[in-house]
């Protein structure tokens, strides 16, 4: 195990009816807030319950709604734009990662003197508005991380930008909110939910034993639940599960003291960026992918994860198939739930950008903990997630 911190200060406020306490929780730190929303037809009664909510503490707010799946900094101009004209001093994000990663964007921007890309660019900074979350779609776990990603549409890039100034100060989480999810939605976002534990889990670092019982617990939780909710989406336990499993899933508790990989979320965000696909749905086209390129380089670890995770039954005489049964049933779960199997089942019919796709997404060095990937290695995962 590796030495480390671990501070998370997000408060989670989980449960029925908790959406309800989101103007009590507001008032501790805000008198004036920006509400950031998808502003779809099925959020309107959760809008209203929010400002009454609101309104009750004397709260003042405005609104910017219209934010989409893989968010753009369209969006982000527009509200630091809103939040410096109307002095707004906190940020409410409702909806799932996408307006999250959206209004954490803009609580850095407005706290920046210059452009707010400039950040996701590798530019300094340590302040951000303050702001809460009413989750809505649990996947990303953004509701109580230090990250935010964005695509910027004019040039292509879809990029992160990480400090603990972006954690939320609350997060509400009621999987009653999540009972309305469609199917796609709710299970691209177990992908996610297990695909943040697997960067962390899949890591070079030794004894860490503490973390890989975590980890495997928390996917175990999404695999098991998931199956509930595929067959009863009103589920209030099952759809309880996954919530609080994506957000310990990239809280950073199971990351401590351990390297991580994050290859297939890197080469996953390059997908996402030229193709605008669901980005649970490339992790779990990509996941897979990564698994059969990489698992001999640490064999001993997919061997693990394939007992653990799977209960697959050790093969004394050749353990890399151990290791190989273990993916192909993480394969079909994946088919189980119905999300994306190949880059075709996304709508991907050609590869003429995947070296593109391989180059940005190594612009910066290699990628990975357990392999380090070379562009030339990124085309060949994205080439297995054609087959």
């Amino acid at each position: 195990m590796l030495d480390f911190r671990f501070s998370n200060t997000t408060e989670i406020i989980f449960g029925r009816d908790t959406q309800l306490q989101v103007g009590e929780e507001t008032a501790k730190h805000a008198s004036k807030v920006l509400i950031c929303s998808y502003g779809q037809p099925f959020e309107q009664n959760l809008m209203n319950t929010i400002k009454e909510s609101l309104d009750k503490q004397n709260i003042d707010h405005c609104e910017l709604s219209g934010i989409k799946p893989n968010p753009e900094e369209t969006k982000v101009y527009e509200g630091i734009e809103m939040c410096r004209s109307s002095d707004v001093d906190f940020i409410l994000a409702v909806g799932g990662g996408s307006v999250i990663d959206t209004a954490k964007a803009i609580a850095a921007g407005v706290k920046y003197d210059g452009d707010f890309w400039d950040l996701y660019l590798g530019g300094e900074f340590s302040e951000a508005l303050p702001m809460g979350v009413v989750l809505t779609f649990p996947a990303t776990g953004s509701e109580s991380s230090n990250g935010s990603v964005v695509t910027n549409a004019s040039t292509g890039y879809k990029l992160a930008i990480i400090d603990n100034c972006l954690r939320p100060k609350f997060a509400i989480l009621n999987p009653e909110l999540t009972f309305t999810l469609p199917p796609y939605q709710t299970f691209c976002g177990v992908a996610d939910i297990m695909s943040h534990v697997m960067e962390r889990y899949f890591s070079s670092t030794t004894n860490t034993d503490l973390t890989d019982r975590l980890s495997e617990g928390i996917i175990r939780t999404a695999i098991r639940n998931a199956l509930i909710v595929l067959e009863n989406p009103n589920d209030y336990d099952a759809r309880a599960e996954i919530m609080l499993a994506s957000t310990i899933a990239h809280n950073d508790l199971v990351g401590v003291g351990r390297t991580q990989d994050w290859a297939s979320h890197m080469i996953g965000m390059e997908v996402s960026a030229v193709y605008d696909s669901t980005h649970g749905a490339t992790l779990s086209v990509l996941t897979p992918a990564w698994a059969k390129y990489v698992y001999k380089d640490n064999l001993s670890r997919f061997v693990q994860f394939a007992m653990r995770i799977f209960d697959v039954e050790y093969d004394i005489d050749e353990p890399a198939r151990t290791a190989i049964e273990g993916i192909k049933r993480m394969e079909a779960f994946f088919k189980r739930i119905g999300v994306p199997a190949t880059m075709q089942d996304m709508g991907i019919k050609t590869t003429d950008r995947y070296m593109e796709m391989a180059e940005k997404a190594c612009q910066n060095g290699p990628l990975g903990d357990i392999k380090k990937l070379q562009a030339q290695d990124v085309y060949n995962i994205l080439m297995l997630a054609t087959q």
